[in-house]
């Protein structure tokens, strides 16, 4: 049986709080510009995808995928 590895984002000197919030903003950004530079499917961009989906809750990630779809994100994509 194959080991499973849980990983989550590693530290970020611009985040040195505990609160994350900001951490979990920033990756969702930095993976959606890489999307847009290198297009859908790119390998450089899953490591943002996973750090991203390791920092934030579902329910933020769910609406900012809504907001984004309906052009009213808040955040510079």
């Amino acid at each position: 049986m194959a080991e499973i590895e849980l990983k989550t984002a590693p530290a970020d000197f611009r985040f040195p709080t505990t609160n994350q919030s900001r951490h979990c903003f920033t990756r969702y950004i930095e993976f959606h510009r890489c999307l847009a530079a290198k297009g859908d499917g790119s390998a450089e961009c899953e490591k943002f995808a996973k750090y991203y989906r390791s920092l934030c809750p579902g329910e933020w990630v769910d609406r900012w995928n809504e907001q984004r779809e309906n052009g009213i994100f808040p955040g510079p994509l």
